[in-house]
C-alpha cells in the first residue's frame, strides 16, 4: 500500500465513467393484419462523455436523465422497430448523442426473445404465441465522430449430439484421472458474437438467420474430436459464407452427461443411461477472425 507521504502531491482525478439504463423490458406488436407478430426485447443504455461535472461539483444540468432514456426507447420503437433490432439500435445510439449536451459516445445493448405462433389443429395461430429458447443479441456503439460499429449475436443455444464426439490422447499429469473415450455426448449452451465490416445496406436478419443456421449444421457434420475443434470449424465455415462479418467470437460451456454405474444394480449401461451435470463444467471460448 502507498504510504501518505509517497502519494503526497499526486492530483486525484475522476477516471473513465459512464452511466445509462438497464431492463428497459419493450414488447412491440404488429397489429397492420389479423396475423400479429410480436418483438419482445431487453434493451440496455450506457453513455459515455464528460460528466465531470457532475461526479465532482454534484452538477447535474448536463445529464441526460436514465429514465428519459428508458422513454426514448419506448417512444423510437414505434417507427423504428419495423426492421432488424439492430437498425433500431442504430436510431436510438444517434439519438442519445444528438439528446445528450456532453454525451460523446453511445453503447446500446439488445436482447430479442423469440416467440413462435402456438398450432391449433394443425395450423399457426394468428395473435397466439409460446416462448421459446434461444435469443437473438445486437450491440451497437458509436461516437460523435459518426463511427458505427455493430455486434450480433445469439444466446441460451442449447445443441447436443449423442455420438459422433471423443476426448482421448490428451496430456496427462500425476493428477489426471479422466480415460480416454472416442464416443461421448457432446452437449453445449451456445453463446456467440460476431463483428460487420463495412455497414452499408446489409440485411440484418437474413444475416443472422443465415450465421445460426451455419452454426447448427456445421455442429453436425463432423467427428468432433474436441470441443475445440468444434469451435473453430464453426467460426471458419461462418467466415467463409458470410464475407460480411469480419470476426466471430464462441463461448462453448461443456454440459457433461455422464454414464452412470447400473452394474450395482445388476444391470448392463451400454451408452444409455446418463447424468447430467451443471457444476463443475469446461469452457471453451475463442475467437476466428480474418488477417489485417
Amino acid at each position: 500500500m502507498m504510504s501518505g507521504k509517497r502519494a503526497a502531491g499526486r492530483e486525484i482525478v475522476l477516471g473513465r465513467n459512464n452511466y445509462g439504463k438497464s431492463g428497459i423490458r419493450l414488447v412491440r406488436i404488429f397489429r397492420d393484419s389479423e396475423r400479429h407478430e410480436v418483438v419482445d426485447l431487453d434493451v440496455a443504455v450506457a453513455l459515455e462523455g464528460d460528466f465531470e461535472a457532475a461526479h465532482t461539483r454534484g452538477d447535474n444540468s448536463s445529464l441526460l436523465a436514465t429514465d428519459t432514456m428508458r422513454n426514448t426507447a419506448y417512444a423510437l420503437a414505434k417507427d423504428h422497430l419495423a426492421s432488424s433490432i439492430e437498425e433500431f439500435g442504430m436510431a436510438l445510439v444517434d439519438r442519445f448523442l444528438e439528446a445528450g449536451p456532453t454525451v460523446e459516445r453511445a453503447r446500446v445493448d439488445i436482447t430479442a426473445f423469440p416467440w413462435r405462433r402456438i398450432e391449433v389443429g394443425g395450423k399457426p395461430h394468428e395473435h397466439s404465441f409460446a416462448r421459446e429458447a434461444g435469443e437473438r443479441r445486437a450491440a451497437v456503439t458509436g461516437g460523435a465522430d459518426g463511427v458505427r460499429r455493430v455486434e450480433a449475436g445469439l444466446g441460451d443455444l442449447t445443441m447436443m449430439k449423442t455420438t459422433r464426439s471423443g476426448w482421448e490422447k490428451f496430456f496427462r499429469d500425476e493428477y489426471t484421472t479422466l480415460p480416454d473415450t472416442d464416443d461421448r455426448i457432446l452437449a453445449t449452451v451456445v453463446t456467440a458474437s460476431w463483428e460487420y465490416g463495412d455497414l452499408a445496406s446489409l440485411d440484418y436478419d437474413r444475416l443472422w438467420t443465415g450465421v445460426r443456421d451455419r452454426l447448427l449444421a456445421v455442429f453436425t457434420d463432423h467427428y468432433s474430436p474436441s470441443m475445440q475443434n468444434t469451435l473453430y470449424r464453426i467460426g471458419r465455415a461462418v467466415l467463409e459464407e458470410f464475407g460480411e462479418i469480419e470476426r466471430i467470437h464462441l463461448s462453448f460451456p461443456n454440459k457433461h452427461h455422464l454414464l452412470y454405474g447400473l452394474s450395482r444394480f445388476g444391470t448392463e449401461n451400454e451408452g444409455e443411461v446418463f447424468q447430467a451435470t451443471d457444476e463443475p463444467y469446461g469452457l471453451i471460448e475463442g475467437t476466428v477472425e480474418r488477417t489485417p
